[in-house]
């Protein structure tokens, strides 16, 4: 079962989610945004609706199961965040940043806007770290 989880605006949010994520052997799929940020703003509901509406991450397009997916939008604007940006090397907004066994899969980020408002790209995107596991 996929979960969306409330916004990160803490450093021990985003460590309790990652944990959770680690015993339920579900990814938590994280998006880096911020209040003024309009493009976080079109990208959110997009990524939302794939992973809570079209269940993307619970069957893969083979049939076969996967743990499912968490998600949780993280508030880089927020005051308490410290530097957990820099920890996990998000430069740009928005961002997509999955976590498998607790561990940021830097190399599978993605960054770019024509990426992130691509519908298939983050259906397939979603599929491939679903199946990495939790």
């Amino acid at each position: 079962q996929n979960r969306i989880f409330d916004l990160i605006r803490t450093p021990d949010e985003l460590h309790t989610l990652t944990f959770l994520s680690l015993t339920d052997n579900r990814p938590l799929i994280t998006l880096w945004t911020a209040s003024w940020c309009a493009t976080c703003a079109a990208v959110k509901p997009l990524v939302k609706s794939l992973i809570e509406n079209e269940g993307v991450g619970l069957r893969d397009e083979q049939g076969g199961l996967g743990g499912g997916l968490g998600f949780a939008e993280v508030q880089l604007d927020s005051v308490l965040l410290g530097d957990a940006a820099v920890r996990y090397m998000i430069t740009s907004m928005p961002t997509l940043l999955a976590f498998s066994r607790q561990e940021a899969q830097l190399e599978t980020k993605v960054t770019r806007p024509e990426q992130l408002k691509d519908k298939e790209f983050l259906r397939e995107w979603l599929l491939n770290e679903a199946r990495r596991g939790g």
